[in-house]
């Protein structure tokens, strides 16, 4: 059996499995054995870091598989990343977590790569020649795309990242509050978004729309009349009272077709 080495940073790189979760693999494992081979980078462990110590607490045998096409610890990373976007039992939230953490790994590389020193016309390396290229694509829309999210989406799970308390991204987490309810939270201070969450899942879809209404503009007042107004002048305030009509079913509609896209989002959530 070949020597497996646990690398820390890299079982918390990706977000632990619920007791369910673990408990549901585990019984798998003892009813059909291990039936997925562990990836390794030489002696590594890089993917199924679960299903090893659940084996190794049972005796289930289990094999191996080397990956050869790793050259550092971001190439890694960046494996496991796109193995789990992959995945179909990962939620919105982890995806977008993912392709937020890929984002951070390839500016950083493409960043580094810039300012390698390096001669005009300079033959590269062998190991440069053959090392992987950083990829370009790395706008907000191509990491949504990349996790299967929309653009909008991503940007709130990032402010979520930024600016929401442990206890409101565990919230997310565990599906209590929508990634849309929790974006709106997490722009309030500290002590408000901790309340929030102690108050369950009403109080924070409470709070998420009283927040979102608060940023619907006032309806403008209608201009008035001129004293001694004219028919024409009539005409015109009229068609101004229904324009300023008009816009305000607009911005209802549109509040409730957010509403109802929380609403749905938040329903999916559940099943």
């Amino acid at each position: 059996m070949a020597t497996i080495i646990i690398n820390e940073a890299l079982r918390a790189f990706i977000d632990p499995l619920t007791e369910d979760e673990y408990a549901a693999l585990e019984s798998s494992l003892l009813a059909e054995g291990c039936r997925d081979a562990l990836v390794l980078w030489e002696d590594l462990l890089v993917d199924g870091h679960n299903r090893y110590a659940i084996c190794r607490k049972h005796g289930i045998p289990y094999k191996t598989i080397q990956n050869t096409s790793f050259r550092s610890l971001d190439d890694v990373y960046l494996w496991m990343i796109d193995n789990h976007l992959g995945r179909r039992s990962v939620s919105d939230f982890q995806r977008g977590v993912l392709a937020l953490r890929k984002k951070e790994i390839l500016a950083a590389r493409l960043a580094q790569a810039s300012d390698k020193p390096g001669l005009a016309g300079a033959t590269p390396s062998a190991e440069d020649a053959e090392a992987p290229a950083p990829k370009l694509a790395l706008t907000r829309e191509a990491m949504a795309r990349a996790a299967r999210l929309s653009g909008t989406t991503l940007g709130q799970i990032e402010r979520i990242q930024k600016t929401a308390t442990p206890k409101l991204v565990e919230a997310v987490r565990s599906g209590t509050v929508s990634i849309s309810a929790a974006a709106e939270v997490a722009s309030l201070p500290e002590e408000k978004q901790l309340a929030a969450v102690e108050g369950g899942k009403k109080e924070l879809r409470s709070v998420a729309k009283q927040l979102r209404e608060a940023r619907v503009p006032p309806k403008p007042p209608a201009p008035p009349l001129p004293d001694d107004p004219t028919p024409q002048d009539i005409e015109i305030h009229r068609l101004q009272l229904q324009l300023a009509e008009l816009k305000a079913e607009r911005d209802q509609l549109k509040q409730k077709v957010q509403h109802l896209t929380i609403a749905l989002a938040e329903a999916r959530g559940r099943h």
